[in-house]
């Protein structure tokens, strides 16, 4: 991209990420495309084998409940709840790629709809076909969409997202950079979530001049 734009690292299947999921589209909306937003996966947990334990479980939706009272999006913890879950964050990432390919900005509006029914529907997310089903909704060819999930071309399209990530020093999720500034450096907005009202007024400030950590 030239100009002014966001990179954002991001899972789909991190719980925070969900939680800032309302911040990116209060980004977009604000700035539309005078701001535009390069979405990068990030590799929370791709290719694990080993099924969720019940501590497991109940851990991770204690994280959730944290979450839940920073945003007040909702939770179902449903989908975790399936014998033999695998919380495999690569199906998702790749179904996210997948979608950037039709269209960024689709992909991004992807990602939210995919993190809404993991988390607030209990809906499996490592299964091809709910990642298909989600898919049509926004007009893309079901079966084309499924047939692609499974591809070397997309698996390693993915892991180079991961390698971006790694690459940039990215240690968690949410994490937003703006760029380029004066000197084309790029600069952290925010390292974990935070709050639109206060990501909106760093990128205002960022428009004219560098760009600044938010905490």
């Amino acid at each position: 991209m030239d100009g002014p734009h966001l990179i954002y690292f991001a899972d789909p299947m991190c719980s925070w990420c969900y939680g800032f999921s309302p911040v990116v589209a209060d980004i977009r909306r604000t700035f539309g495309r005078a701001l535009p937003i390069r979405l990068v996966m990030g590799g929370l947990r791709p290719g694990t084998e080993e099924p969720m334990s019940q501590e497991a479980k109940d851990s991770l939706a204690g994280h959730w409940h944290h979450v839940h009272e920073a945003t007040g999006l909702p939770f179902d913890r449903s989908g975790i709840d399936r014998e033999g879950f695998l919380y495999d964050t690569d199906p998702g990432a790749r179904a996210v790629v997948r979608m950037r390919r039709e269209d960024p900005e689709k992909a991004l509006t992807y990602l939210g709809r995919l993190q809404a029914a993991f988390y607030g529907e209990g809906q499996d997310v490592t299964n091809f076909d709910v990642l298909a089903d989600l898919a049509a909704e926004y007009g893309v060819d079901r079966d084309a969409f499924r047939a692609d999930l499974d591809t070397d071309e997309l698996k390693r399209e993915t892991w180079a997202d991961y390698g971006m990530s790694q690459r940039a020093g990215v240690t968690g999720f949410p994490t937003l950079v703006a760029g380029p500034g004066p000197d084309g450096a790029f600069g952290v907005v925010t390292r974990g979530f935070a709050p639109g009202d206060q990501v909106i007024a760093v990128l205002q400030r960022w428009l004219e001049g560098p760009p600044a950590n938010v905490h």
